[in-house]
């Protein structure tokens, strides 16, 4: 399985955290489902250019938080809670929120341009939804 994950050494945090953000952002799209056997530590460092410690890190903390599930001598799954969609998702909106904010406040927007922005950006999905969904 190829992970296509990149990673880059001047992004000024740590490499085994840059994997994780990564990992649940593939699951959170659903590029990588539920009980998806995932990439082992020593094919993922290899394929990253990094140690196998920075990868075991990275999945050891991801079993923490119950993003994947490891099984000795099998491998490591995406975790199969159900929840774990929606959390990520919620991690995930939560990033872009402040993102958002981040630039409105660049920008000059008082709250009230950027809650109107951000209304005006669901409607424009929406409609683009229904005609995809008429067509």
């Amino acid at each position: 399985m190829h992970s296509d994950l990149l990673i880059s050494q001047s992004d000024g945090r740590p490499l085994y955290l840059q994997i994780m953000e990564q990992i649940k952002q593939r699951i959170a799209v659903g590029d990588w489902a539920r009980g998806q056997e995932i990439p082992s530590i020593r094919q993922l460092a290899v394929s990253l250019q990094v140690s196998v410690i920075t990868v075991k890190r990275a999945y050891l903390e991801l079993e923490r938080e119950g993003v994947i599930a490891t099984q000795h001598g099998k491998g490591s799954i995406v975790a199969s809670d159900p929840a774990l969609s929606s959390r990520l998702y919620d991690e995930e909106l939560a990033e872009h929120l402040d993102h958002v904010a981040r630039l409105g406040e660049l920008l000059g927007l008082s709250k009230n341009e950027l809650a109107s922005r951000l209304h005006e950006a669901t409607v424009r999905f929406a409609e683009r939804r229904t005609m995809k969904e008429t067509l």
